[in-house]
């Protein structure tokens, strides 16, 4: 079974992350929560600790099928600076593997490893600069190509929902968000 990967360093934004796992969850995706730290247990940017599945170095990914990026800071800085999470977001991406960032990842990490050259992409709002894409978007959710990107926290459910439509069909999308009352 392919599975979604979401990776948590300290400082992520709790809702971007957490509602991630949970609509893909309640879509039937295979979900698992990776630390890029020596440690399990991941504080969020308002202080909520969340104990991830497994840490990065335990896995070895050859059932990715999306890696996927909350923001919230400092934790796109410090997943920025994971350099085997940055090598394996390029290798994926090469593959043609999908690929999912929200918030400051877009900018902070997808744009200056080159992610979003040949794509529409968004961010949160004044950190556009680094984007470094084809297009930069006004929009809450962009879906191009390969590739989803978020603006931020309110747009939470529907990126997540944006990752279940490109991955188990635009009906299971809708029976998760009319499930969630969206």
């Amino acid at each position: 079974m392919k599975t979604a990967y979401i990776f948590f360093a300290d400082g992520f934004e709790e809702i971007e992350a957490l509602s991630s796992v949970d609509v893909l969850r309640r879509a039937g995706m295979n979900v698992v929560t990776v630390s890029v730290h020596d440690d399990t247990l991941v504080t969020g940017a308002h202080g909520v600790p969340v104990e991830a599945d497994a840490l990065f170095d335990e896995l070895d990914y050859a059932d990715a099928q999306w890696l996927i990026l909350p923001g919230g800071m400092p934790g796109a800085t410090n997943l920025r600076n994971c350099e085997p999470l940055c090598d394996l977001l390029i290798e994926h991406y090469r593959k043609g593997g999908y690929i999912a960032a929200i918030c400051a990842s877009p900018a902070i990490v997808f744009g200056p490893l080159g992610l979003l050259k040949d794509h529409e992409a968004v961010c949160y709002p004044g950190m556009g600069a680094t984007l470094n894409c084809r297009a930069a978007s006004d929009e809450m959710v962009v879906v191009s190509g390969n590739v989803v990107t978020g603006k931020g926290p309110a747009a939470a459910s529907q990126f997540a929902l944006a990752i279940v439509a490109m991955t188990e069909g635009e009906d299971k999308a809708q029976e998760v968000a009319a499930g969630m009352l969206l």
